[in-house]
């Protein structure tokens, strides 16, 4: 069976072209190639058969990929038998502060109504 770890942190963070490349262990061009891309359409559906990026808003914003997008295209379509796939925490921004409180907000709303 073949056996994929996936190192990601609890805040899963998106990863672009230059880390893919560095994952699959191909070149730049190779994943170019890889992606679910079209001139016509900005987020095409998603292609089982492709690597699918996350959607954008305008042509120029740069490709993302989830990571375990990463890891199923390289189980499930380049064979690759152990793919690891890190995404290091990058400070916290303001958007992510946010919903950590919101979260917090809401255990302590769930608490209180499991008192009840």
């Amino acid at each position: 069976m073949e056996n994929i770890d996936s190192n990601i942190s609890s805040e899963e963070e998106l990863v672009g072209i230059d880390e893919v490349q560095k994952f699959l262990n191909r070149s730049r061009a190779s994943v170019y190639r890889y992606t679910n891309t079209d001139l016509r359409n900005l987020n095409p559906s998603f292609n089982p058969r492709k690597l699918n990026p996350e959607f954008r808003t305008d042509q120029k914003d740069p490709l993302k990929f989830h990571p375990n997008e990463v890891a199923r295209f390289a189980k499930d379509i380049l064979r690759i038998k152990e793919v690891t796939v890190e995404v290091f925490n990058t400070p916290s921004s303001a958007a992510q502060n946010i919903m950590v409180q919101i979260l917090e907000e809401l255990k302590s709303i769930r608490s209180l109504l499991e008192k009840e």
